[in-house]
């Protein structure tokens, strides 16, 4: 190839040109492939029967204890890297307390998602059994993700959570913001399509199917509504059927409504209520 020197030349200025790190060896950042072998051990510490089947025998304490301090140690190392990434200070005390928070926690996660997987079973006639849904439903990985980046992001943890869930996203097709906050027995059905955004808030015990959107109404003003409430609330026992939107920061559905499929909803809706679209008339020829 003709010029190449050249070429490279331009490429290095604009480098330089980039109001972000472009070329910096001295750049320490999370590494992508050590925080999804993080989730993979989580996973196992989680359902040890499905996903380490051969280790998980014996004394559980023998099995968890190693895997958790495992965790820990890993975990810490990429919280550093992320925090230190804009503090141009010593993080080290900083990320071992949040790691410690986090590690401590995980066993509160685990009951969690016991309640995501009874509601799961409880709400798809076709599953087989609790265990199926486990090992196989990419709802249920993609809550599970959520619940451990959720943690992180509430310690204010910078790349990590977001990391986490959008490897979710790209494995499941479900895009669920690490910020948002989501109750128990959350049962995402099919999946694919649904997104949640950040200051989305959802009760206990709702169902959505796919394709759903509980997104913000106009994001044009930018980084200047960041740390605003522009998601919808969703309260207990919502049930909201494929293709919906629901859209706004001020926009609540109200607890037990049904919220029909590929309703537009920019608004807040009563306790108990019906949603539905207009059937649209069909033309056969």
């Amino acid at each position: 190839m003709k010029n190449i020197e050249n070429i490279a030349m331009q490429m290095a200025e604009s480098y330089k040109s980039s109001d972000i790190t472009m070329f910096n060896s001295e750049l320490g950042l999370p590494v992508r492939d050590e925080v999804i072998g993080i989730l993979n051990d989580i996973r196992k510490l989680m359902f040890p029967a499905y996903f380490s089947p051969e280790e998980a025998k014996g004394d559980a304490v023998l099995f968890t204890h190693p895997l958790m301090n495992s965790i820990y140690f890993r975990i810490r190392r990429q919280i550093a890297l992320a925090l230190s990434f804009h503090a141009k200070r010593d993080v080290s005390a900083e990320a071992s307390k949040i790691a410690s928070d986090f590690v401590s926690a995980l066993p509160d996660i685990h009951k969690v998602l016991l309640t995501d997987a009874q509601a799961t079973f409880e709400g798809d006639p076709a599953a087989q059994s609790k265990e199926e849904i486990i090992f196989s439903y990419p709802g249920f990985y993609a809550i599970f993700v959520y619940r451990v980046a959720n943690l992180l992001y509430k310690s204010k943890v910078p790349f990590v959570p977001r990391m986490m869930t959008e490897h979710a996203h790209g494995k499941t097709g479900i895009d669920i913001n690490p910020g948002a906050t989501i109750g128990e027995y959350f049962f995402i059905d099919h999946g694919t399509g649904v997104v949640i955004g950040e200051t989305t808030v959802i009760g206990k015990n709702v169902k959505i199917y796919q394709g759903v959107t509980l997104g913000a109404l106009s994001p044009r003003k930018g980084q200047s509504l960041s740390g605003v409430k522009r998601h919808p609330t969703v309260c207990d026992n919502v049930t909201i059927y494929s293709g919906a939107s629901i859209l706004g920061g001020d926009t609540v559905i109200g607890e037990g409504a049904v919220i029909g499929g590929n309703s537009f909803i920019t608004e807040s809706v009563g306790e108990n209520t019906r949603v539905s679209v207009k059937q649209p008339e069909l033309i056969i020829r």
